[in-house]
């Protein structure tokens, strides 16, 4: 395996994971919510009373914040090599996976670990070893 120096940005990418942690802590101490996206998003399918504005407000949030960096910035260009069959098969197996671990990988991963929740720790453990086993099988079994 080689590394695209070209493509190796480590300080945007600690500047990334910095403010993701940071609206995580944010959200959990002035809000007293985890930041699972599947969960906000979920419960805007369902909502309570006095759920719905933070929850707009989050996912507005997600939706608006890459459309005001291409202001700043030019778009990066995606070249994804799948096919639409295939990443709506992908898709919804993600939605399936987030409803049995009761959460994503940023609930798990970001909040939930932080948090030193053992079922969290499994979930990402799941998470990253099913990542694994599929590329795994993918280079080696199915495009060898």
């Amino acid at each position: 395996m080689a590394i695209d120096w070209a493509a190796f940005t480590p300080l945007s990418a600690l500047a990334g994971g910095t403010l993701i942690g940071l609206g995580a802590a944010l959200l959990l101490l002035g809000n007293g919510r985890i930041a699972g996206i599947s969960g906000i998003l979920g419960a805007l399918l369902r909502p309570a009373t006095g759920e719905i504005a933070w929850r707009v407000a989050f996912v507005s949030g997600l939706i608006a914040a890459p459309l005001l960096w291409t202001l700043l910035a030019p778009r990066p260009v995606v070249h994804i090599e799948a096919g639409t069959p295939a990443l709506l098969i992908a898709g919804l197996l993600v939605g399936l996976g987030t409803r049995y671990a009761s959460g994503c990988t940023s609930g798990h991963g970001v909040c939930g670990l932080a948090r030193l929740s053992k079922r969290s720790l499994a979930a990402t453990l799941v998470f990253m070893a099913s990542g694994v086993l599929t590329v795994g099988i993918t280079r080696h079994f199915l495009f060898a």
